[in-house]
């Protein structure tokens, strides 16, 4: 049973930008997207601040956020990273099985990776990210560097809103496009 405490709080400003950004495609009726709660178990409270200071978790989270962008299913997680390393280890198995099942129901899957040292979003298309999964479990790497990053998925500044990631989902569904029509 995992663990909860302060430590998990690293990417609550990542998770308040993209909440942030959530609520502006919905006001834009361009997508509805909501984060999916962990659910805990509370072990230990703060009496004065009334904080949970120490959790179990109760099951395995699959992803941060799922829901539709025009009628498209979608269903991401948030990572932040402080540097040009990425530990496949922040990501667990049962994620990528439930990001696989998803897409195989016609869903896009995806990582939102936010560089910090950069200042940067990435885009991690499930294919990209199941090709670094694959070279680790066949004793390859651990971990993939920026410099492998495909550059068209990095998501560019734009005025009005804080991450956007619909640019990535558009760009996605661009590429998958033409890898169906190649034969």
């Amino acid at each position: 049973m995992a663990t909860w405490n302060s430590r998990g709080l690293r990417g609550s400003t990542l998770e308040d930008l993209i909440n942030r950004t959530n609520e502006q495609y919905r006001e834009q009726d361009l997508a509805l997207i909501q984060k999916i709660p962990t659910p805990i178990t509370p072990v230990r409270m703060d009496k004065e601040s009334r904080r949970i200071t120490l959790a179990y978790f109760e099951q395995k989270s699959t992803v941060d956020y799922i829901g539709a962008v025009q009628g498209i299913p979608v269903c991401f997680d948030a990572k932040e990273c402080k540097t040009d390393t990425f530990p496949l280890a922040n990501i667990h198995p049962h994620q990528i099985r439930f990001m696989s099942d998803f897409e195989k129901q016609r869903g896009i899957a995806f990582i939102l990776v936010f560089f910090s040292s950069r200042d940067t979003y990435y885009y991690l298309r499930y294919a990209e990210l199941l090709r670094f999964w694959k070279r680790m479990e066949s004793g390859g790497l651990k971990r993939f560097h920026y410099d492998e990053l495909s550059p068209g998925f990095f998501l560019p500044r734009k005025a009005g809103i804080l991450v956007p990631y619909l640019d990535g989902i558009s760009r996605d569904l661009s590429v998958r496009g033409m890898e169906e029509d190649q034969p």
